[in-house]
């Protein structure tokens, strides 16, 4: 396991959410890069290992995108085992593919490791089934920050019938609730705004979609927070599904 860059999800907060796999390779690793995110508790695993901070959060001074490249490349190019340690899942708005990518060109040998994701783990913490037979045929995950400052296609995803887990979404609430209305959505549609998913401090705050501005405004919603978007969110909704199940 050296001269390799592991590209580790280290999952949304609890350390008993990490996987055996990641595990190993923070075992095995000789420097680990980790991201603001990760629950400083999973250091544990690499306990000899040089721990190098290289948060990136929005809203808040980063580390550059291309100097994480570059410390990567240098580590590995040493012979050393290289973690990459994320918040979440790497592939899943955490830079991992273009990471990777960017690796391979320079003839490094990269793996990636999956973690759980905070819109996945937040969810289920709070007893929100993403999918579920007769209510939500699948789930959508975006995010409501883009490089580019592109806009998403809301009025496909109010009209796409999945439940919607929005990252990143705390900034541009407003933005997303008329979005989404415009786009068709219903205004009564059930909304979960949960803010440090898995976490002991895990907060959550429901409300309807036209009411989920102000709701969150009440509530003093800070990131990092998920929103889930659905049917699935309405504990009156679930409350009906399960009686009628039990019938």
């Amino acid at each position: 396991m050296s001269a390799k860059v592991w590209l580790v999800g280290a999952g949304p907060g609890d350390p008993e959410l990490l996987t055996l796999k990641a595990v190993r390779a923070l075992q095995a690793a000789h420097v680990v890069l980790i991201d603001d995110l990760v629950n400083p508790a999973v250091l544990e695993h690499c306990a000899s290992a040089r721990v190098i901070t290289v948060g990136k959060r929005g809203g808040c001074r980063s580390t550059p995108q291309e100097f994480i490249h570059r410390l990567m490349l240098r580590y590995a190019r040493q012979g050393k085992c290289v973690v990459r340690l994320k918040g979440g899942d790497p592939c899943i708005f955490g830079r991992g593919g273009e990471e990777a990518t960017w690796l391979r060109e320079r003839g490094v040998e990269v793996e990636l490791v999956n973690g759980i994701t905070s819109g996945l783990a937040g969810a289920t913490q709070c007893d929100i089934p993403l999918t579920l037979r007769g209510v939500s045929r699948g789930v959508t995950l975006v995010t409501a920050h883009t490089q580019d400052d592109s806009s998403l296609n809301w009025r496909a995803l109010a009209e796409g019938g999945t439940t919607l887990v929005v990252y990143m979404g705390v900034a541009k609430l407003d933005e997303i609730r008329e979005q989404l209305l415009n786009g068709g959505m219903a205004a009564d549609m059930p909304v979960a705004m949960i803010e440090n998913a898995s976490l002991p401090q895990q907060r959550e705050c429901r409300s309807s979609l036209a009411a989920m501005h102000e709701a969150a405004t009440a509530f003093a919603l800070k990131s990092p927070a998920i929103l889930v978007i659905g049917q699935v969110a309405g504990a009156a909704q679930m409350a009906s599904i399960a009686a009628a199940a039990s019938a």
